[in-house]
C-alpha cells in the first residue's frame, strides 16, 4: 500500500481546495510545490502589515452562491468592489467603461448621446464584422476611447499592436451606459481579510504539504508515494515540451515601500499609453481599506515568456487552441494523472472558476 492517496502538485487554489475536499472524506493527501509558500498566484505577504498580492491584484468576486459560501468556510470577506481607474498622461478615466468615462471624453450626458457618438465613430471607421481586436474595440466604445485607453495598454500587455491580436480577447469587456463603475458587477465580490494566503492555510490544515519541491524533477520517486496524481502545472511541461511550448503573457512586478500613508488613492490604476512601460500600478492597502502610515505599490510590466519563466496568462488563440488539443489527447493517456487548474487546462481562470472546477474534479475522483 502507497503512504497517500493522492499527490498533489501544486499548492494554489485548485490543489488546496482538492486536498481539502479529499481529506475531508478521509483520504491520505501529499501536497507539494516548487515554490517556498503556498496559495499559488493569490499568494499575500505582509509587508508593513499590508497584505501584498505578490502576484498582482486578486479580487474574489463570483455570481455563484455555492462558491462564495464555500469561500467563507475559510475566511471573512470585506466589501472591496474593483473600481480601477485609467490613466492616460495624467488624465484620470473610469473603468470598466461606463457614463462616467464617456462624459469626461465627450461631454455627453445621457446613456442616447454616448450611444450615437459612439455609433458615429464606428460608421467613421467603416467597421461592419471586427476581423481583429483594435476593430473590435472601436465598434465596442468608438475611436477615441480606443486610441486613449485601449491601444497602448493592450499593446503593452499583449506584446503586439492590436490589429494583429484576435477580436475575441476584447469582447469580455464591460461597457456600461450607466454610472456604474463596479468593474464585475458581480452579486459577491470581496477580498479575504488577513490575505489570500491565510484562507488557504485555512483550506490545508491536517494536511502534508511539502514546499521547495519540483516534481518534474522528482516525478518517478513522487509518483511512487500515491495512487492517484493531482496535477496542476503547466500541461506542456509535464510531457517536457515534446510537441513544443504552449505560449503565455509574463508579468514582472517592482515592489517599493513608501513613505506616504496614500499614494495614488486607489488600488489599481491603468496607465493606458504607449509610453509608461509599466501596464498598471497596484496599492495593496486600499484593497483592505487599510490606514497604515506607510503604503506599499507594485508596478506591473508585462514581458514576453520563455521557458523557464513563470506563465500567467496563456494566449488562446488558434495556434495555441491546437497545440493544447494535442496535449490533452496525451492527457487522456495518462490513467494515473488528473490535469487540472489554468496551467494544468491552459485556460484563463477566475477564481471562483478555480473553485467550482477544483470541487467537480473532488466530487468526480471522490464519488
Amino acid at each position: 500500500m502507497k503512504p497517500y492517496d493522492y499527490l498533489i502538485v501544486g499548492a494554489g487554489l485548485f490543489g488546496a481546495v482538492f486536498a481539502h475536499e479529499a481529506r475531508s472524506k478521509g483520504k491520505r493527501c501529499l501536497v507539494i510545490d516548487r515554490r517556498d509558500h503556498i496559495a499559488g498566484n493569490v499568494y499575500t505577504q505582509q509587508v508593513e502589515g499590508i497584505n501584498v498580492h505578490r502576484y498582482g491584484a486578486h479580487i474574489f468576486h463570483t455570481n455563484s452562491k455555492e462558491v462564495w459560501n464555500y469561500v467563507g468556510r475559510f475566511a471573512e470577506f470585506n466589501r472591496y468592489t474593483n473600481s480601477p481607474v485609467a490613466n492616460y498622461h495624467g488624465q484620470i478615466y473610469n473603468l470598466p467603461f461606463n457614463m462616467n468615462t464617456f462624459n469626461k471624453m465627450w461631454g455627453v450626458v445621457t446613456p442616447a448621446e454616448a450611444k450615437a457618438e459612439i455609433q458615429r465613430q464606428r460608421d467613421a471607421a467603416g467597421i461592419t464584422q471586427p476581423k481583429n481586436l483594435e476593430e473590435q474595440a472601436i465598434s465596442l466604445v468608438g475611436t477615441d476611447i480606443y486610441e486613449k485607453l485601449i491601444k497602448g495598454y493592450t499593446a503593452k500587455q499583449w506584446g503586439r499592436p492590436c490589429d494583429q491580436l484576435p477580436a475575441f480577447i476584447i469582447r469580455r469587456l464591460p461597457v456600461r451606459f450607466t454610472y456604474d463603475d463596479n468593474y464585475f458587477n458581480a452579486l459577491y465580490q470581496g477580498i479575504p481579510n488577513g490575505g489570500y494566503t491565510a484562507m488557504v492555510e485555512r483550506m490545508l490544515e491536517g494536511v502534508e504539504v511539502r514546499l521547495g519541491v519540483d516534481y518534474l524533477k522528482e516525478k518517478m520517486q513522487l509518483d511512487a508515494l500515491a495512487d492517484r496524481v493531482i496535477y496542476t502545472g503547466a500541461i506542456d511541461a509535464y510531457f517536457g515540451y515534446q510537441l513544443g511550448a504552449l505560449e503565455y503573457r509574463s508579468v514582472r512586478f517592482e515592489t517599493e515601500v513608501l513613505d506616504t500613508d496614500n499614494y495614488q488613492g486607489n488600488a489599481v490604476v491603468n496607465y493606458t499609453d504607449a509610453e509608461t512601460p509599466y501596464t498598471r500600478i497596484i496599492e495593496h492597502k486600499h484593497f483592505e481599506f487599510g490606514t497604515q502610515p506607510k503604503t506599499v505599490i507594485s508596478r506591473e510590466y508585462s514581458a514576453e515568456w520563455k521557458v523557464g519563466d513563470e506563465p500567467y496568462y496563456p494566449v488562446n488563440d488558434d495556434k495555441n487552441s491546437a497545440l493544447y488539443a494535442r496535449y490533452q489527447a496525451l492527457a487522456g493517456e495518462e490513467k494515473k494523472v488528473r490535469f487540472g487548474g489554468r496551467l494544468g487546462e491552459y485556460r484563463y481562470y477566475d477564481m471562483d472558476k478555480v473553485i467550482e472546477s477544483a470541487l467537480a474534479a473532488a466530487r468526480e475522483e471522490l464519488a
